[in-house]
Parts: structure tokens; C-alpha cells; sequence
């Protein structure tokens, strides 16, 4: 699974709309949307205070792993 898939689920999975997460994630809507369309990298800054924010690894964002525990 892409990364960006993975993003947009755990946010749907929150009821949090894009708009929320531009907020967040201290960007606009549409560099959100660009995250999860995969139109463009996500700084690693930002993967970081996803993980973060979703609970889950980094690694789970980047489909290294199936497993989302931030525990190793």
C-alpha cells in the first residue's frame, strides 16, 4: 500500500476532513490533498508529525511494514 493511501485512511478513519489536517499539519488543503494523491514527497518533517499525530510508525507510512506499532 502506497503511503498515500495510508494517510488518507487513518484520516478518514478520524472523521478528519483535509482542511483539518492542513491545519495540523501547519499547510494548506491542497498541499494536504498533494500529500495524499501522491502528486508530491512528503517532507520528512512531516511524515514525523504524522506518525506522530496518527500513532503509528513511519515506517507503516512508508508500507515498510504491515504492522502500525511505533513499538519495535
Amino acid at each position: 500500500m502506497r503511503t498515500y493511501h495510508r494517510i488518507r485512511d487513518l484520516r478518514e478513519d478520524k472523521d478528519i476532513t483535509q482542511t483539518e489536517m492542513g491545519k495540523i499539519l501547519s499547510c494548506s488543503q491542497r498541499v494536504y490533498s498533494n500529500y495524499e494523491r501522491g502528486d508530491i514527497d512528503i517532507p520528512t518533517a512531516t511524515l514525523i508529525e504524522l506518525a506522530d499525530f496518527h500513532g503509528v510508525s513511519v515506517d507503516y507510512l512508508l508500507g515498510r511494514t504491515e504492522n502500525p506499532d511505533t513499538a519495535k
